[in-house]
């Protein structure tokens, strides 16, 4: 965790000079689709909304919250049961590079929290993560406003359980 905000520390020195840059009021992008949550044992899905407002060309931030839609069945010591994403909350630190009008390249830095819920014969247990998030993707826009968003994402769990999640997004995407 450590590392983690040290190298948080040194992206925001780097970004110091880009904020200087900025536009003259933040140019934000709402967005929504579908994620495909990919885990060691489990494969899950979720509608994803999310809010980003780019402080500068290349400097931005974004909120972004989930609700599962599609559960795994499994059976565990012969019992049928489900497991299920609840929601998840993230924001992050975006680094953008515009290609053309039409199309820009981003990476992402984060925190997140996200809920499982497993159902086995009856019984519920839930299952509350804390996350560090990572990732990268892109937008195409049709148009000035309408277009399109691929995104790849990697949780890596801060609990003693640890593990990772990776989540790959495509969504519509709009420009306020």
């Amino acid at each position: 965790m450590r590392n983690v905000l040290l190298a948080t520390a040194a992206l925001t020195l780097l970004a110091a000079p880009a904020m200087a840059q900025s536009i003259s009021s933040p140019q934000v992008t709402g967005s929504i689709g579908y994620t495909h949550l990919d885990g060691d044992d489990v494969t899950l899905g979720a509608v994803t909304g999310r809010l980003n407002a780019k402080v500068s060309r290349f400097i931005g931030v974004e909120g972004e919250a989930s609700f599962g839609v599609k559960d795994e069945d499994i059976s565990f010591g012969g019992v049928d049961g489900s497991i299920s994403h609840e929601y998840d909350l993230a924001a992050y630190a975006v680094a953008t590079l515009p290609v053309s009008d039409r199309l820009e390249v981003f990476g992402r830095i984060g925190y997140g929290m996200t809920q499982i819920e497993a159902d086995v014969a009856g019984f519920t247990a839930r299952e509350d993560g804390e996350s560090v998030n990572y990732g990268a993707g892109a937008n195409f826009f049709f148009d000035g406003r309408n277009g399109v968003r691929a995104d790849w994402t990697r949780r890596d769990f801060t609990d003693d359980n640890g593990g990772e999640l990776d989540t790959y997004g495509l969504s519509y995407v709009r420009r306020f």
